[in-house]
C-alpha cells in the first residue's frame, strides 16, 4: 500500500516534536511504550512529526489519541523510517580515534592505487623483455645483409641488461608497496577494533511518528502515542531474609528487566504484565486420532508388564541445579499486572536491571529437614503465608540468614494466603549417612518374587552444647499402581516403627537430637510381585 503524506507550507521541514516516554508496560517478551505531552495546534488539518522514536516500533500497534482537547480529531498515525548515511569525511566534532581510522583508510586506498600502477609497470617491463627476445630470434635466423643492418652491430647485451634492471626495479617497488600496505592494514585493523570497543556506532535507521490531526480552533492539547516494541522482557525475582530467631521471614518481590529497544526509559511509570499478545494467535490444526480395539494375545494374557519410573515429588532442602536461570513467567493461567511504586529508569543496554515491587514480613515456622536419599545434609526450612496482597509468580529467590547470603533457590507460584516453603541452607552441626541393602526371594511353586530392601540411616548431632533440636527425616518407598505388585512396610523389622506412608510413598520420622547424640533408623519394606509380572 502506498504511503500517504500530508504537507503544509509551514511544517514541511519542521523539527520533530519531542514527546518523552512517560509509561511502559513490560510484557513477557516485548513492551508497550506510551508517550505523552502537550503540543500546540493551529486551526485546520496539520501533520505533527514526533520523534525521534525507535525504529523497532511495531507499525500495526501504533495508536495516537488526544487526551484533553475538544474539537480535535486524530485522522492518521504512522511510523516513518529513514536511513542515516554516515558522512564520508569526519566532521569537526569527530574523535581523534575516528579521524585516525579515516586517515588510515585513505592511506590504504592510496597504496592500493600505487600497487596497481606498479603492477602495470611490471607488466610493461615483462612485455618489453618478450619483444626483445622475439627480435633477437628474428635477427639471428634472418639474412641481415639485405637489410643493411648486421647482427653484431646491435648491442643486444646492453638492451637485455637494461630490461633486466627495469624489471628488477619494478619488482622491488611492488614488494615495498606490499609490505607497506600490510603494515598500514594492521594499524587500521587495530584502530577499528579500538573504535568499536570505545565508541558505539550510530544508528543506521531513524524513525519518527507522523500524526495527522484536525483542529477546529488553535490551542494546546495533550497528545498520547502508544506502540509496541520488541527486545524487552522481564522476569520475577525475590529476596527472602530469615530472622535470627526463625520466627519471621521478610520477602522482597522484585522484577528483573532487560531492554535493548534503542531508547532509554528515564523516570517512567513501569508496569509488569504476564500477558502474551502473540500466544495462541490461531487455533491449532486438528488431526484425526483413531482408536482401535484388539484382543490380547496369549502371551499378553499370561504376563503383566510393569515399568519403574522416578517422579520428583518433593525437593525439601534441595536447590535446583538451574536455579540461577530465570524461568518463564508462570501466572497460573490468569493475566497478572504488577506496578513499580516509584518512577523507574532502565537504560537501553541489554543488561539486567532489578526493580523493587513489593515486600512483606510474615510470621514463620521452621524445621530441620533431611531427605537422605537426595542429600546428606540437614536443611533449615521455613514455612510462612503469602501476605503480599497478590500472587507470587514463580522465580528465583536469594536466600539470606543472619550470617548473610546462603544460596539461591526457586519460589513456586503461590496464591494469596497460600503457605510458602523455602529452604535456607544446610546446618553444619548435623551429619546424615545412608546405606541400602537388598534381598530377593522367589518361590518355586508360584513363581512369586519378593524383594526386601533395608534402609539404614545414621543421623548425628555434632553440636557441643545446647538444647535438643527436632529433626524431620523423610524416606521414600515405591508406590504400586497395579494389584499384581504389592508394597508393604515390615513394621516388626523397623526401628523405630514408622508411621503410615502417604499417597506419594513418603515415610516421615520426627526425631529430637540432643547435642552429641547419634541415632540410627532402620526402614524395611518388601516389594512382592506375582509370577506374571515382568519388568521389575
Amino acid at each position: 500500500m502506498a504511503e500517504l503524506t500530508y504537507h503544509r507550507n509551514d511544517d514541511a521541514v519542521a523539527e520533530p516534536l519531542a514527546l518523552p516516554i512517560t509509561a511502559v508496560t513490560c510484557l513477557e517478551d516485548r513492551a508497550q511504550v506510551e508517550r505523552s505531552g502537550t503540543v500546540e495546534l493551529a486551526a485546520g488539518t496539520q501533520r505533527l512529526r514526533i520523534g525521534p522514536v525507535t525504529a523497532l516500533a511495531v507499525d500495526r500497534s501504533l495508536r495516537a489519541e488526544v487526551v484533553d482537547g475538544a474539537g480535535v480529531t486524530v485522522v492518521d498515525a504512522r511510523v516513518v523510517r529513514a536511513a542515516t548515511v554516515p558522512p564520508p569525511v569526519p566532521g569537526a566534532d569527530a574523535s581523534t580515534l575516528r579521524t585516525r581510522v579515516f586517515d588510515l583508510e585513505q592511506e590504504v586506498d592510496e597504496l592500493d592505487r600505487r600497487k596497481v600502477r606498479a603492477e602495470s609497470a611490471l607488466a610493461v617491463a615483462g612485455q618489453a623483455r618478450a619483444e626483445l627476445h622475439r627480435a633477437l630470434a628474428e635477427f639471428a635466423g634472418a639474412d641481415s645483409g639485405s637489410s643493411g643492418v648486421h647482427f653484431d652491430t646491435i648491442d643486444w647485451a646492453g638492451r637485455l641488461e637494461a630490461v633486466d634492471a627495469a624489471e628488477e626495479q619494478r619488482h622491488e617497488d611492488l614488494q615495498t608497496l606490499r609490505y607497506e600496505r600490510e603494515r598500514v592494514s594492521a594499524r587500521l585493523t587495530e584502530a577499528r577494533r579500538a573504535l568499536a570497543a570505545t565508541e558505539e556506532a550510530p544508528s543506521e535507521v531513524g524513525a519518527v511518528v507522523e500524526v495527522v490531526v484536525e483542529a477546529e480552533q488553535a490551542g494546546r492539547v495533550e497528545l498520547r502515542v502508544v506502540h509496541l516494541v520488541p527486545c524487552a522482557l522481564w522476569r520475577p525475582a525475590y529476596r527472602a531474609t530469615l530472622a535470627a530467631d526463625g520466627t519471621s521471614v521478610h520477602l522482597a518481590a522484585d522484577a528483573v528487566v532487560w531492554q535493548r529497544t534503542g531508547e532509554d526509559w528515564d523516570g517512567v511509570r513501569l508496569s509488569l504484565s504476564t500477558a502474551r499478545p502473540t500466544l495462541a494467535a490461531k487455533p491449532p490444526a486438528l488431526v484425526d486420532d483413531d482408536i482401535r480395539l484388539r484382543d490380547k494375545s496369549d502371551e499378553e494374557k499370561r504376563t503383566v508388564e510393569v515399568d519403574l519410573r522416578e517422579e520428583d515429588v518433593s525437593t525439601v532442602g534441595a536447590v535446583a541445579s538451574n536455579a540461577a536461570e530465570l524461568p518463564g513467567v508462570d501466572d497460573g493461567g490468569e493475566v497478572r499486572v504488577l506496578a513499580a511504586p516509584t518512577p523507574v529508569t532502565v537504560p537501553s543496554d541489554g543488561r539486567p536491571h532489578r526493580v523493587h515491587l513489593t515486600g512483606f514480613t510474615a510470621a514463620a515456622r521452621t524445621e530441620y529437614a533431611a531427605a537422605p536419599e537426595l542429600s546428606p545434609l540437614v536443611t533449615r526450612v521455613a514455612y510462612f503465608p503469602n501476605d503480599a496482597g497478590h500472587v507470587l509468580l514463580a522465580g528465583p529467590v536469594d536466600l539470606v540468614r543472619e550470617s548473610g547470603f546462603v544460596g539461591r533457590g526457586r519460589l513456586k507460584f503461590s496464591g494469596q494466603g497460600e503457605e510458602v516453603r523455602l529452604p535456607f541452607g544446610s546446618e553444619d552441626t548435623f551429619r546424615v549417612v545412608r546405606h541400602v541393602s537388598e534381598r530377593r526371594d522367589t518361590k518355586l511353586l508360584t513363581g512369586r518374587t519378593t524383594t526386601t530392601r533395608t534402609v539404614r540411616v545414621f543421623v548425628s548431632h555434632l553440636a557441643g552444647t545446647g538444647a535438643p533440636v527436632p529433626v524431620v527425616l523423610r524416606e521414600r518407598i515405591p508406590v504400586s499402581e497395579v494389584s499384581a505388585v504389592e508394597v508393604e512396610i515390615d513394621a516388626a523389622a523397623c526401628a523405630p516403627a514408622p508411621g503410615k506412608a502417604d499417597a506419594e510413598g513418603i515415610v516421615r520420622y520426627d526425631l529430637e537430637l540432643a547435642p552429641g547424640e547419634r541415632r540410627e533408623l532402620v526402614l524395611v519394606y518388601g516389594l512382592s510381585a506375582s509370577g506374571k509380572v515382568q519388568g521389575l
